[in-house]
């Protein structure tokens, strides 16, 4: 685990380069930083010297936080020595593939990585992110300079104005979908979107982006036996890399397709490498014989347990656990992990996890379940089609016509927030009105480039919208926190490339979603898991509703004591209306009522 901060400054008073490092001591002890004028490079990691690398002849220092795959090819491309390949630390690689290719050496990278670069001859300052944001990099742009760091908490540290972005208080309090990649909760603040690189030379700040899912070529022809070898193959390299430096990892398994593969292939390459296996986390509480018999949740968690003597920790969501979660500030990303996650961090840090492997990303990549085919038979008019599509996957219409709109999703987006007026919208939401009166949507511009219907064009604007950064954010702030290392073998940029070149029949065949993954693994993953298509997680998702109702007397009384900051976003009568024991914290005419409820504490900072 490690960060990196800096900055490039034109005019008097440059930010605090202590302040910068101070504010992340959750990266490790060890601090190291480089500075030359009006310039600083810095590095927080758990072993000294790691994040910097300088090549003082060329006038180039970088500062990175990266974990590279494929190193023996990088260092072939790179024509680096086997004698020296294995002293060379992630940032030195950066180094040379900086000499090597400039500015498009992320192009070049392989792995999860946020680095920064200063070419003195060329007075420039260069930072970039992986393509799918596993490491998160700020930064803030004003007249006087730019400075960047990997935590929010380390530009407002270091004097970087914290006054709040409304728009995205707004949308955040109300769960409108119009989330943006570059936005924070703060004016000042940018989040570098993933695969997106930035240049300051000269004052002037430049931001391109340099990977396109939509420009992946499509692969050539092949079997379905062909596509699922390549698939298994990729994927357990993607594991495989992750796993390479770890110590103690931790895996999360809640029995679907995606966190049960992660698990058994992590099993087995542990297994091959002569490692313990990882131990599986699941949020779910733990249970008699009987019910493990007869929920079909707890039946699919055994029977890959059993199949790969996994270990397992049970770490359902506690009343403790909420209140703890609620207490930190809704402003930063560190919070913004799923509520459930808080046990399961909590319990994995008690067993010494340094690495967790999760499923995200498969929704989007290699396990894509077609979303978007339905739209399109109702958008062009194969209505009839799209009927008997319905009937014979035995899926209600009105769940199946949600996926009409989804071309449209920002203006559906827009006539909702327009429609905040009606109660039973406002009550859900928690808005205070005469602040949902005022403020404005944010501009929907994450994926404009994007157009057309279907299963390609939606796999394409799922990975351009905010909500997987959103999420990847939230897990690095908060593992960090707890020296606990995410990391997400379905979003291999190999995997990812791989999946976008499947034609989409590989995604849809007949009545089964998620063709391909489940037929590349099916002699892999015990068969109720690999063929299972019921999403329902009624146990998974009794506990969040269990802690939730048992931290309500402790919330309740901390706010009635409290004078929160800020109020005035909040329609505190409603909040203090929904605290009272003889309401319920949900109802079925609010949609998300709960999560709308964790959004408006969690944001109070009371």
């Amino acid at each position: 685990m490690s960060a990196i901060c800096g900055f490039a400054w034109q005019g008097p008073d440059p930010p605090s380069f202590s302040a910068l490092g101070d504010a992340m001591p959750q990266y490790g002890a060890a601090s190291v930083g480089w500075s030359s004028g009006q310039v600083a490079l810095g590095s927080r990691h758990e072993a000294a010297g790691k994040g910097i690398a300088q090549d003082a002849e060329r006038g180039i220092v970088v500062a990175a936080t990266a974990r590279l795959d494929d190193r023996a090819g990088l260092c072939d491309a790179l024509g680096i020595r086997h004698a020296e390949r294995n002293a060379l630390t992630s940032s030195a690689l950066v180094l040379r593939a900086w000499t090597r290719w400039g500015q498009e050496c992320p192009r070049h990278l392989l792995g999860d990585f946020a680095f920064a670069v200063w070419d003195d001859r060329r007075r420039t300052l260069f930072c970039a992110r992986d393509p799918v944001g596993v490491r998160p990099l700020y930064y803030a742009a004003t007249p006087r300079g730019f400075v960047f760091a990997s935590a929010v908490e380390a530009l407002l540290a270091c004097g970087v104005d914290d006054a709040l972005d409304e728009s995205t208080v707004a949308a955040y309090l109300t769960r409108v979908r119009l989330r943006s990649r570059e936005r924070t909760f703060f004016k000042a603040i940018r989040s570098l979107p993933p695969g997106n690189a930035l240049a300051v030379q000269g004052g002037r700040l430049r931001i391109e982006r340099y990977w396109h899912p939509e420009e992946t070529p499509p692969l050539p022809p092949a079997s379905n036996d062909a596509y699922a070898e390549e698939l298994l193959r990729l994927y357990r390299q993607a594991v495989d890399d992750r796993m390479a430096d770890a110590n103690a990892v931790g895996v999360h398994l809640s029995g679907g397709l995606d966190s049960s593969s992660v698990a058994v292939l992590s099993a087995q390459s542990a297994q091959a490498q002569g490692r313990p296996p990882p131990i599986a986390f699941t949020w779910m509480p733990d249970a008699d014989a009987a019910t493990r018999r007869t929920e079909r949740e707890y039946r699919r968690i055994d029977a890959v347990c059993r199949q790969e003597d996994l270990p397992l920790r049970h770490a359902p969501l506690t009343a403790d656990d909420v209140i703890a979660m609620l207490r930190r500030d809704g402003a930063l990303p560190g919070v913004h992990a799923h509520p459930a996650e808080e046990a399961a961090q909590r319990v994995a840090a008690a067993e010494g996890i340094d690495v967790m492997l999760t499923g995200s990303g498969g929704d989007e990549g290699v396990s894509f379940n077609g979303l978007g085919h339905d739209g399109w038979l109702l958008l062009t008019g194969r209505w009839h089609r799209w009927l008997r599509e319905c009937r014979a996957a035995r899926v209600a219409p009105g769940i199946m016509f949600r996926e009409a709109i989804e071309p449209l999703e920002h203006w559906f987006d827009l006539a909702v927030w327009r429609s905040r007026g009606d109660a039973s919208v406002r009550e859900g939401w928690l808005i205070d009105p005469d602040f949902a009166r005022a403020a404005r949507p944010l501009p929907h511009r994450n994926h404009h480039h994007v157009r057309g219907l279907g299963m390609k064009p939606t796999q394409w604007r799922l990975l351009h919208l905010g909500h997987l950064n959103h999420r990847l954010e939230g897990w690095a702030a908060s593992g960090a926190a707890r020296g606990i290392d995410y990391r997400h073998p379905l979003l291999d940029k190999r995997l990812l490339e791989f999946a976008l070149g499947l034609p989409t029949e590989q995604f849809r065949q007949g009545l089964w979603r998620r063709w391909l993954m489940r037929w590349a693994l099916r002699d892999t993953l015990p068969i109720e898991v690999a063929w299972n298509q019921s999403k329902v997680e009624t146990m998974r998702r009794a506990p969040l509703h269990k802690a939730y109702e048992a931290a309500r007397p402790t919330l309740r009384q901390e706010l009635e004591a409290a004078t929160p900051t800020r109020a005035r976003y909040i329609h505190m009568p409603q909040l203090h209306h929904r605290l009272r024991d003889d309401q319920p914290l949900w109802t079925p005419r609010v949609v998300h009522p709960l999560a709308a409820l964790h959004n408006a504490l969690q944001f109070l900072d009371f």
